[in-house]
């Protein structure tokens, strides 16, 4: 996974980061709802899970806009060339694992990889499958799926004193409103890495992938 370190003295963002990073909670959240009548007719179609469907499209999205490829690592910051997806995978015992989805432009090719790494976190025990240690732990979007509940508003567990700098995108229930389809969708961005409008591109990329 390759990564470039940004250099703060002539970085546009610096003073953004200096400021909240020194915040004890550094992340910000906004909640959104996509349209997602197209996708769901497009998968069933295509005889995809519609998770693995819209994930794709999600980390692809993510993938397009940049600052949703900056790390924070030993108080520096990386631009990432590209980051994966980790789901939290549910088990059979309602217990459930994260999983390590490496990004594949080529959609069957990152579905295909998306249902090994699956099948073997379902039959795993271990919370992490990707050593902490690892570059690529920071090299991915914190996802879940609550397709029981239609939620408006989220907020994560979170340990103020470990660094954390990965994005964290969770997706509701599908929901039928005005003969659309309609799904909550979760944003939460490090302060000194990105901004609302930094969530408004991604929003936007995303919504295209899903009506595309």
């Amino acid at each position: 996974m390759k990564r470039t370190k940004v250099n703060l003295s002539n970085w546009e963002r610096t003073e953004h980061y200096n400021f909240f990073s020194a915040f004890t909670e550094p992340f910000f959240g906004i909640t959104l709802t996509i349209d997602c009548t197209i996708a769901l007719k497009k998968a069933k179609k295509k005889e995809t899970s519609f998770f693995l469907y819209y994930l794709y499209r999600a980390t692809k999205a993510a993938n397009m806009v940049e600052n949703f490829r900056y790390r924070i690592i030993d108080d520096n910051v990386y631009l990432y060339d590209s980051i994966n997806a980790s789901p939290t995978i549910g088990r059979d015992n309602n217990t459930f694992g994260f999983s390590n989805i490496i990004y594949h432009k080529n959609e069957t090719e990152f579905i295909k990889n998306a249902k090994e790494e699956i099948e073997k976190v379902k039959k795993g025990t271990t919370l992490f499958p990707t050593p902490k240690d690892s570059d690529d732990f920071n090299a991915v979007i914190h996802f879940s799926a609550l397709p029981w509940l239609n939620f408006t508003s989220m907020s994560h567990a979170r340990n103020y004193n470990l660094p954390d700098s990965c994005p964290k995108i969770s997706f509701g229930k599908v929901v039928s409103i005005n003969n659309k389809q309609q799904m909550s969708i979760s944003i939460h961005l490090h302060h000194g890495l990105a901004d609302g409008y930094h969530v408004s591109l991604f929003a936007e990329k995303f919504q295209e992938l899903m009506n595309s």
